[in-house]
């Protein structure tokens, strides 16, 4: 992947990471319900951030990014995505996020598979990491919410 591919690959991520703030935010908007609010609000503010370091790679100006492994309990790959509706239940509501995350993952797991660049690599890992950990955050109260048998 040369530096060009690179940088349109940082201008796609970007793109998506402000597609991803908007969605939450317009979630955000509209919901009334309080715990959905919180955590849309969150999201929203998160993918702003990934947003600024993504931008940041892009002009040179970001510092190595380092995220620790989470686990995968896989619960997005066995969700359909829901479609985004106003009357949405709150689990419907987290299983969309958590499809979007997922799909934000696989797509940074696939431009470090793409890379021959050792640096654009772990960058790529890195990013696919930061996304699984939302993932992750998003799996668990997913499961809280469509399976409160559980609890």
């Amino acid at each position: 992947m040369n530096s060009d591919q690179y940088k349109e690959i940082l201008k796609m991520a970007i793109e998506n990471e402000v597609e991803a703030a908007e969605f939450y935010q317009g979630v955000y908007d509209k919901t009334q319900d309080a715990s959905l609010k919180d955590i849309f609000g969150k999201l929203a503010n998160e993918e702003r951030g990934h947003r600024k370091m993504l931008e940041g790679f892009f002009n040179n100006e970001s510092k190595p990014l380092k995220f620790k492994e989470t686990s995968d309990y896989k619960v997005a790959e066995s969700v359909e995505m829901p479609r985004l509706s106003m009357d949405m239940k709150p689990a419907d509501a987290i299983a969309l996020a958590m499809k979007k995350e997922q799909e934000a993952m696989e797509m940074y797991q696939a431009f470090a598979a793409a890379s021959d660049d050792a640096g654009q690599k772990e960058t790529f890992e890195n990013l696919a990491r930061m996304e699984q950990s939302h993932k992750t955050h998003l799996e668990d109260l997913y499961s809280t919410m469509a399976f409160p048998e559980v609890w």
